[in-house]
């Protein structure tokens, strides 16, 4: 093996973690092969040069994040987390499975919920989430789909075990960066590409615009989709624009819009123009003034009446919070047995319910072996780590817990498996997980080949997000012809007219959601964007 790899082993000698690229004897795994070749033909100076291209071409198209309020490259390594065919096909098989699950909960949820009277969950677990909102309760969405779209994150144990570690049936963000990511290979690594199977990323936009689609209201001959994005403060705006460019479809913002007769129009320059599928952007919370918060100036008054007479499809459902609940993860073991009479695909991670009584009080005697979370935190906020915690983090930590048992959960620390990586000037294992995207067209559920595999920079460190220093790696799928697996770049909308749409690449993205949008509100309003009435 390339001598780029000389510390590797030192590094990796006593680690626990399970390592993507080679066995604990030092030996490529077969999945590694090609990118052991092509790896061996560089020197470190090749690397750092096609690092700094990779690097340099991410920054001018607008691929870049926001940490603390500086907008930075977002990192791509140059070494691709390679998952083999068998592998893949369990992580896509459990996914499905789960999205299934999910989605009959979620309609469930919000109907008879049947779940609740035959034990399997409890009704607080559904009333007390701080998504569960009563104005969509008692109506199924026109389409009957309620999860368009779902970002599972996954992870590999020590023993190489596949495990989910959170489901995203909200508002999940990143797919762009499975996109760009592979762009930006195609030319950092072309090499690797040219003799070994990897399946292609590019059709994502396709299956989505053909899943929003297949979910329009049926009084939609021909349905008009658009995206609604918070506008240009929002940290995943360049997502927004990318899948909007890509799908060939509009970008709203909730100034855009206007609802009549609940029925959802369109300003354009054209006049008003119907419109039958939202792909939506947003929080639930800003979405509708009518009905959540009345003074956000970034959705539309009236969008949830229109959807209740079934005169619009939003994507996804309001309401799919209560799924993201990580108290409700903690259940959907025992939800897929429930629906869908099978045994889990992909185990959960231990988890320990700290409403419980049991299990906090074992909890608070164990904080410093545990990872402890709020179950509706995002991007890593307010997890505590209790290896690395300090005694007062852990005291404060102890407080919130007993002031507030249904908001936390706590699970053993695992050692996440780690890849080689390009960092502080050489090649060291640096811990992964990975975020596959499903599409939901009512009809199937579609998982893209890859995923988002998003990495730990800082050595040692166990927080991927990039809202706190992460990275990512381009994800491979092996399996498919050669023919198929380069991306050539523009995707052409499938379904449409032909009309050549451009990206936005001014913009920035962060991983988890569209969080900050409080701070986004008063950034519009002191752009002078908001003024008024939303629509």
């Amino acid at each position: 093996m390339s001598d780029l790899f000389d510390h590797y082993a030192a590094e990796m000698a006593g680690a626990a973690a399970y390592d993507e690229m080679f066995t604990p004897e030092q030996r490529l795994r077969p999945a590694y092969e090609q990118i052991g070749q092509v790896l061996d033909g560089l020197s470190l100076g090749d690397v750092h040069a096609r690092a700094d291209s990779m690097a340099r071409s991410f920054l001018d198209r607008g691929v870049t994040f926001d940490v603390a309020g500086e907008e930075r490259p977002f990192p791509l390594d140059i070494v691709p987390r390679v998952i083999p065919a068998e592998e893949w096909a369990v992580i896509e098989r459990g996914v499905v499975q789960r999205v299934r699950a999910l989605e009959c909960f979620l309609d469930d949820v919000h109907g008879d919920q049947r779940v609740v009277a035959d034990g399997i969950v409890p009704r607080s677990l559904i009333t007390s989430s701080a998504h569960f909102h009563r104005a969509v309760w008692g109506f199924r969405p026109a389409g009957g789909v309620r999860i368009h779209v779902a970002g599972i994150d996954v992870i590999r144990d020590q023993q190489g075990v596949f495990r989910v570690l959170e489901d995203n049936v909200r508002v999940p963000s990143g797919v762009s960066y499975v996109i760009e990511n592979r762009r930006a290979m195609t030319k950092g690594l072309p090499e690797a590409f040219m003799s070994r199977s990897i399946r292609a990323v590019e059709a994502y936009p396709r299956h989505l615009y053909r899943a929003l689609r297949a979910t329009a209201p049926e009084a939609a001959e021909d349905p008009v989709v658009v995206v609604l994005t918070p506008g240009v403060f929002n940290s995943a705006y360049f997502e927004h624009a990318l899948l909007a460019g890509l799908m060939g479809v509009e970008l709203v913002e909730g100034r855009d819009l206007v609802v009549r007769g609940d029925r959802v129009y369109m300003r354009t320059t054209d006049g008003e123009q119907r419109v039958d599928v939202i792909y939506k952007r947003i929080d639930d919370e800003f979405l509708d003034p009518l009905h959540f918060r009345p003074d956000s100036v970034l959705g539309c008054s009236g969008l949830v009446n229109a959807a209740r007479a079934g005169n619009v499809t939003i994507a996804n459902a309001v309401g799919n919070g209560v799924a993201d609940d990580k108290l409700t993860y903690s259940y959907v073991p025992d939800l897929i047995r429930y629906y869908l009479d099978e045994e889990p695909v992909l185990p959960n991670v231990d988890t320990y319910r700290l409403e419980e009584p049991e299990a906090r009080a074992w909890v608070l005697e164990h904080l410093e072996e545990l990872v402890v979370k709020p179950v509706d935190g995002s991007g890593g906020k307010g997890l505590v780590i209790g290896s690395t915690a300090t005694a007062a983090e852990l005291a404060e930590l102890r407080a919130k817990v007993l002031a507030d048992p249904r908001g936390w959960i706590a699970q053993p620390v695992l050692q996440l498996s780690t890849v080689p990586t390009f960092a502080d000037g050489g090649f060291g294992p640096r811990h992964v997980d990975l975020r596959p995207f499903a599409v939901n067209s009512g009809d199937g559920v579609y998982v893209l080949p890859g995923g988002l595999t998003r990495v730990a920079m800082q050595k040692g460190s166990l927080i991927v997000n990039s809202s706190q220093g992460g990275g990512s790696k381009d994800t491979w799928v092996l399996g498919q012809p050669q023919t198929q697996d380069l991306d050539p770049g523009r995707v052409p909308p499938a379904d449409v007219d032909g009309t050549v749409h451009t990206w936005p690449v001014s913009a920035s993205w962060q991983d988890e959601g569209d969080t900050g949008q409080e701070q986004q509100q008063q950034q519009a309003r002191a752009a002078g964007t908001g003024k008024g009435a939303p629509c």
